[in-house]
């Protein structure tokens, strides 16, 4: 997510590491490069000059705390401006209504059909809304047909009119049809184009004047760069949207529509999307993306991810087992399921600070745990509740169930039981030893 423009922000703020005070010489050499760094990520130039100008406005002048060094304190202000630029605060979403109404708006290609179903699946899961789903693109004959899969996938109602071409009514009929049965919630999903064109923001317009939502969300792929900004703004002037929603920010994307859509449509990002699975998304917060950009991880959100998958009645569960050492590799499969669901492997590593950045050059599958599981899945009842009965003719058995080499094995065995062994230490209260240990570890 924004490796290039992270790496170059780093670069070009690295132009301050040993100067004792910041002068103007040294921030203009600095800024002219976090400029360049900007435009590159596909930013307005006119935004560009405008943040460039604002952190020189801040910077001059101030002396060096005792605790900073220029380039930190340069860092602290770039951060607060990003901050700014993409928002400043975090805008939630308007569940107001009986029921709520939420109009998605984009062109084709942007991931209207799937994030609709993401932005489902966490009104339903996150929220406990009973959503329905409701197909309004008449034109193109598999959009229906992939938010009937989306809905199916994620437990979700999903109301369509085969044979009716009338957007307008089938908008109307579904908000009928949800007061009818309770649902919370109605998710609209409206025909896309290829670009811009006057029938569709006539179509389109013609929904939102009729089902009065409200939430109106345009969605955005991340990836087009300026070409997205100036999208938003064609749609703002028509539909007056309430937020927007960035989707394929785990794609290549150079950052120039997270960084410039606030500043030209003056509407807040609401959601980001992550991934392909349905869990991928999240409420966007400026200044934790501001923290990322900058190289200095997310742990506020990766703990809120973990903590959404934490189950108190398991972790006492472990807890007993640990103390008894009964912890087996079943146990270990389980904390490995309760790791998958919190996302992306490559976006959890990127919120540790530090890491991401070591890291960045590194693919992660998000099958980095497809061994471990086949390992494991190869073994037998017995084996995985005492793995003290793996000799060496059963690690030959299960590495050939499991199409993984003795070696691989052998490796998973140690980690386990470095792993054992320290989850026990962290119950006794032995910090020392169990820093020791983690020295040894990979």
């Amino acid at each position: 997510m924004f490796s290039n423009l992270s790496d170059k922000l780093d670069k070009a703020i690295h132009v301050l590491k040993g100067h004792g005070q910041i002068t103007e010489i040294n921030v203009a050499e600095t800024l002219k490069e976090v400029r360049r760094a900007l435009l590159d990520a596909d930013v307005n130039y006119k935004i560009a000059k405008e943040f460039t100008s604002r952190v020189k406005e801040k910077a001059l002048g101030q002396n060096v705390l005792t605790t900073l060094n220029p380039g930190q304190l340069l860092v602290k202000i770039v951060k607060d401006e990003l901050t700014e630029l993409m928002g400043g605060e975090t805008v939630g979403i308007n569940l107001k209504g009986a029921p709520t109404v939420i109009l998605m708006s984009g062109l084709q290609g942007s991931g209207k059909t799937t994030f609709s179903g993401k932005l489902a699946n966490y009104l339903k899961t996150k929220k406990s809304k009973e959503v329905l789903l409701v197909g309004c693109d008449v034109y193109r004959p598999a959009a229906i047909n992939q938010l009937k899969v989306v809905g199916e996938q994620i437990g979700v109602e999903v109301y369509a009119e085969e044979g009716n071409q009338n957007p307008v009514e089938i908008s109307e009929n579904a908000i009928k049809y949800a007061k009818a049965n309770s649902k919370n919630v109605v998710i609209i999903d409206t025909a896309g184009r290829l670009a811009v064109d006057e029938t569709m923001m006539t179509e389109i317009s013609n929904i939102h004047k009729a089902v009065n939502p409200q939430e109106t969300l345009f969605v955005v792929d991340s990836m087009t760069g300026q070409d997205a900004v100036n999208t938003a703004k064609a749609f703002n002037d028509v539909l007056n949207f309430e937020g927007v929603i960035l989707t394929k920010l785990d794609g290549d994307t150079r950052g120039g529509a997270a960084l410039s859509i606030k500043s030209v449509v003056d509407k807040p990002i609401k959601f980001i999307g992550t991934g392909e699975k349905m869990e991928a998304i999240d409420v966007f917060h400026p200044d934790r993306m501001a923290e990322r950009i900058l190289g200095m991880g997310d742990v506020v959100s990766l703990v809120e991810r973990a903590q959404e998958q934490y189950d108190e009645e398991e972790a006492r569960k472990i807890q007993k087992k640990i103390a008894k050492n009964q912890f087996g590799f079943d146990d270990f499969l389980k904390q490995i399921q309760q790791i998958k669901k919190m996302g992306n492997m490559k976006d959890l590593v990127g919120m540790i600070p530090g890491v991401g950045k070591a890291m960045k050059d590194i693919d992660i599958d998000d099958d980095a745990f497809k061994g471990i599981e086949a390992i494991i899945h190869s073994m037998t009842p017995l084996e995985r509740s005492t793995p003290t009965a793996i000799n060496a003719s059963r690690k030959k058995r299960i590495a050939k169930g499991s199409g993984t080499s003795v070696q691989e094995v052998n490796q998973l065995m140690k980690q386990f039981d470095q792993m054992s062994k320290m989850m026990k230490m962290m119950q006794g209260g032995g910090g020392k030893k169990m820093m020791q240990m983690m020295k040894g570890m990979k």
